[in-house]
């Protein structure tokens, strides 16, 4: 069997079939002298945040019976008919998807998993799930936003802001799928509406202060470490926005001759052929995997 690239001693073709994936998976972070980790939507589904399903009609049986969503995502970047209705949904959304969303399993292992070792995340994911699960948030890049953060709807100015409390105020007294008038957030810079700060085709997104500092210490993570026997290891990313982890993550593993792409993903997508010899798939239960290597 063809050995792959970069010299990682535990991985032959004939090896990587005789361990079991989470074993694989734990001797790929031992070896590796710096681990690049890419989270995308699939990491936290495995964790049962789901974005179908019960979770999400029994949180909005008003609107999807009225707008027939087929999933959370879907629902949350519909043009509503107006702030009030968009606030209704947007307030139930951010408390089930970060004030209120509980502690998943896959990130406290994955977070186990790292310890000790030289690592960095960015993630696509605008839940809270790092933070519910302890995560250094210095290690961690948000380049999507974060639910519980809005921005001008105009992006007049590179600022978020926040509050919870409004939150939850809108949550408790909305009704007929419209928050009262009063409650409506504005930008105190031109008067516009707020809205969650979530990357849109349109506009993008504000990318404020933090968003740089996070930004800043992902770039640096990499040029520091770029010439290593790097471990890109990419969890339930899937081809939404491949721009952000996937293609990047390719294109260096191609750049390095000691790096390795690893996915982990059900789903089969392609592989470009330049770095089939540094990929290995791991496509077994990303939940049940993390939890095994992290014992």
């Amino acid at each position: 069997m063809q050995e792959l690239k970069g010299h990682w001693q535990t991985l032959t073709m004939e090896s990587e079939s005789s361990l079991s994936q989470a074993d694989l998976l734990n001797q790929l972070t031992e070896e590796a002298e710096a681990i690049v980790i890419g989270i995308g939507a699939g990491m936290s589904a495995a964790t049962g945040f789901t974005y179908v399903g019960k979770r999400f009609t029994d949180a909005f049986p008003d609107f999807t019976q009225k707008y027939r969503f087929f999933d959370m995502l879907q629902a949350s970047l519909f043009d509503f008919e107006d702030e009030q209705e968009y606030w209704a949904f947007q307030s139930r959304f951010s408390l089930l998807n970060f004030f209120d969303q509980p502690v998943g399993q896959a990130y406290v292992d994955l977070r186990h998993m790292m310890t000790g070792k030289n690592y960095h995340v960015i993630t696509t994911n605008a839940d809270n799930a790092f933070y519910a699960a302890a995560f250094d948030m210095e290690k961690v890049f948000r380049i999507q936003g974060e639910y519980g953060l809005w921005q001008c709807s105009e992006h007049c100015h590179q600022q978020t802001y926040h509050d919870e409390a409004l939150i939850r105020q809108m949550a408790r007294e909305q009704s007929d799928m419209k928050i009262p008038a009063n409650l409506v957030p504005h930008c105190p810079k031109c008067g516009a509406g707020l809205e969650v700060n979530k990357r849109n085709e349109e506009k993008g997104m504000v990318e404020d202060g933090h968003f740089h500092e996070q930004k800043e210490r992902y770039d640096q993570f990499l040029k520091e470490n770029q010439d290593k026997k790097v471990l890109f290891l990419e969890i339930g990313v899937g081809h939404t926005t491949p721009q952000f982890i996937k293609h990047p993550f390719q294109q260096m593993t191609e750049k390095n001759a000691k790096a390795l792409f690893v996915t982990m993903n059900q789903k089969d997508y392609f592989i470009p052929h330049g770095i089939r010899p540094q990929t290995v798939r791991i496509d077994e239960n990303i939940a049940e995997v993390l939890h095994a290597s992290s014992k």
